[in-house]
């Protein structure tokens, strides 16, 4: 599958300004571009060190943002890049760009990291080995806390000018037992309260779970913890600080958010490529399945600048064997990324799991 091919190898741009401005550092997709393939926009990387060997570049596109895709200079497809949007160009009141605030994921999703810090990302011994949570900050391509009035203002804009569908705010784990819910309890309100428009939040399990019940109230219409790795040697490996938080744990908080958001509302990011085998991942997606979370299965990408920027990605072959018994059972449990009211599940647009649903 093409898709998948590309979020493997990355992407070679013959004009690195095409399109919408590709993403470097945060949370999120980082190092790519937004890319539509067979009607499908998705996230391909294009900063990595596996996108510079690449097969795959893609001309500069014409007038009409449609680009050829060649592999090893053969012509094999025509792409579309998406548009820059609209609300690119505005600032709020105080000078701020609203790209700072909040930025375009796919074609038609807003995305903002509304704590640009991490409890854990200062500490060697504590951080996720493949976030790059600081980069952007540090770059001065966003700003460290974005306020609720903010986040309203831009996703106003974003809807108005932008047509934009669906909302997914993610923030750093704050030091803080709530794990960053009230922050995005007061940002939900904010954004509901100046436009209609669905919201996925997405933070570490908290202290309480009556946090779910509060952010349901406030307007949230889905709910994402991260998993993100599963074996128990790959998480202390990979990400030392939240490998505390057991899965066991997670667990309890999955079944405490599905009772409040509904079955198929409560979704989770599974990486592959980070030391998790085939079966373990594909047992992780069953067990998920069953308690009616979502399991959102990625390729992992290496970012620059991260102690991973160099560590190897998953074949497309080891993808499509772990995608597409994964695709199976959601298929037959009737837990498909369609019916999803907001989110990365929904969106799809960091992997190509949706396309083994059908």
């Amino acid at each position: 599958m093409l898709s998948t091919d590309l979020q493997t190898y990355g992407l070679r741009l013959e004009d690195s300004s095409a399109g919408v401005q590709s993403r470097r550092g945060g949370a999120g997709p980082s190092d790519h571009k937004a890319v539509v393939v067979d009607g499908q926009t998705v996230m391909i990387p294009v900063h990595t060190h596996t996108a510079w060997d690449s097969p795959f570049m893609a001309s500069k596109p014409d007038a009409n943002g449609k680009s050829e895709l060649r592999k090893n200079g053969i012509p094999i497809a025509v792409i579309d890049f998406p548009k820059q949007p609209k609300f690119y160009g505005l600032k709020t009141a105080e000078g701020i760009p609203y790209e700072q605030i909040a930025t375009l994921h796919s074609s038609d999703v807003l995305a903002t990291t509304v704590l640009q810090t991490c409890i854990r990302y200062q500490s060697r011994n504590k951080t996720c080995k493949f976030c790059s949570i600081g980069q952007s900050l540090a770059a001065g391509r966003t700003i460290e806390r974005k306020t609720p009035q903010q986040l309203a203002e831009v996703a106003k804009a974003a809807v108005e000018l932008d047509g934009v569908k669906q909302m997914v705010m993610t923030t750093g784990t704050p030091a803080t037992p709530d794990r960053g819910a009230a922050i995005m309890v007061e940002s939900v309100l904010a954004v509901k309260a100046a436009v209609d428009l669905p919201i996925q939040v997405q933070i570490e399990p908290p202290d309480r779970f009556e946090w779910f019940d509060e952010l349901k109230r406030s307007g949230a219409d889905t709910l994402g913890m991260h998993l993100e790795v599963i074996s128990d040697a790959a998480r202390q490996a990979m990400m030392p600080g939240k490998a505390t938080v057991p899965v066991s744990y997670y667990m309890q908080a999955f079944d405490a958010a599905v009772k409040v958001f509904g079955r198929g509302q409560v979704s989770t990011y599974i990486i592959v490529g980070l030391g998790d085998s085939q079966v373990e991942i594909i047992d992780m997606c069953r067990e998920l399945i069953l308690r009616g979370v979502y399991p959102f299965v990625v390729p992992f990408v290496p970012i620059g600048g991260t102690p991973l920027e160099s560590h190897p990605v998953p074949s497309s072959q080891f993808m499509r064997e772990v995608l597409q018994p994964v695709g199976q059972m959601l298929r037959e449990a009737d837990l498909l990324s369609k019916d999803m009211k907001a989110g990365c599940g929904k969106c799809g647009a960091c992997s190509t799991l949706k396309t083994f649903e059908v």
